[in-house]
C-alpha cells in the first residue's frame, strides 16, 4: 500500500557554538556565533546536501544568530535562498541559561536529574516546560507542513527543536526525549504523511 507524502522535512543543527563545547544551556538569540568548528560543520553538511543531490523546495531556519550563519552556508553553498521562521527558537532556559551542566548540579542539586527524568514535575523558573516546548513546536510545524504540502524542506534549527519534532513524530514520551542525540552541524530527516510521520534517518553527520 502507498502513502502519500504530505512533506518531507530535513532538519539540520546548527554548527558548534563556545556553548554548546561547554555544554551550557543557553536561549540568548544573539549569542553566541557559531565558532569554527560550527563552521566547519556547517561547510560539511552543506557539501554532503549539494553532493547528494538532495532535492530542495524551501530553506527555513530558525530565527537566532547561530541558526541564521548555519543556514547562509546551506543556502550559499546549495544556490537556494532562505527564510527566517519565527517562534522556532531554542527552549527557554529561564534561571539556568548561560550555566553549565556541573554549575547546574552545584546550585541546584538534583534538579538536573528531574530536569530530564520527570519533565512534567519540573522546570526551572522562568524556563519552558518541555511540555510547552512540544507544544509549540508540533504548531509551527504543522503550519509549515500545511503551506508546502508536497514539498521538500530544509530547516536549520537548534537540536530542542530536532528531539521534539521527532518525539512528536513518534510519539516519544516526553520523559525520553532528552535521549534523542542531535549533535552540532548533524542532519535528521522525517517524513509527514496524512496520518502518520516516519523518521528516515537521525544525526548523520557526513564523513
Amino acid at each position: 500500500m502507498l502513502f502519500k507524502r504530505k512533506c518531507k522535512i530535513t532538519f539540520i543543527r546548527h554548527g558548534a557554538t563556545i556553548n554548546t563545547e561547554e555544554h551550557r544551556f543557553f536561549d540568548d538569540e544573539k549569542y553566541p556565533a557559531i565558532n569554527i568548528n560550527g563552521k566547519m560543520e556547517m561547510e560539511k553538511i552543506a557539501d554532503w546536501v549539494k553532493n547528494k543531490g538532495l532535492k530542495i523546495d524551501e530553506i527555513y531556519a530558525s530565527s537566532s544568530l547561530r541558526t541564521v550563519q548555519s543556514a547562509r552556508i546551506v543556502s550559499e553553498t546549495c544556490g537556494h535562498d532562505f527564510k527566517i521562521l519565527q517562534n522556532l527558537n531554542s527552549r527557554k532556559a529561564g534561571e539556568w541559561s548561560g550555566l553549565s551542566f556541573e554549575e547546574i548540579e552545584q546550585k541546584y542539586p538534583g534538579k538536573l536529574d528531574l530536569y530530564y527524568k520527570v519533565p512534567e514535575q519540573f522546570c526551572p523558573n522562568g524556563a519552558e516546560s518541555l511540555i510547552e516546548l512540544n507544544k509549540r513546536v508540533n504548531e509551527v510545524l504543522s503550519g509549515i507542513i500545511e503551506n508546502n504540502l508536497y514539498k521538500r524542506l530544509i530547516i536549520v534549527t537548534h537540536g530542542d527543536i530536532i528531539q521534539a519534532a521527532i518525539a512528536n513524530a513518534l510519539s516519544i514520551n516526553p520523559e525520553n526525549q532528552f535521549k534523542i542525540y542531535i549533535p552540532t552541524g548533524s542532519a535528521t530527516q522525517i517524513s509527514y504523511f496524512e496520518d502518520f510521520s516516519s523518521l528516515v534517518y537521525c544525526a548523520y553527520i557526513p564523513v
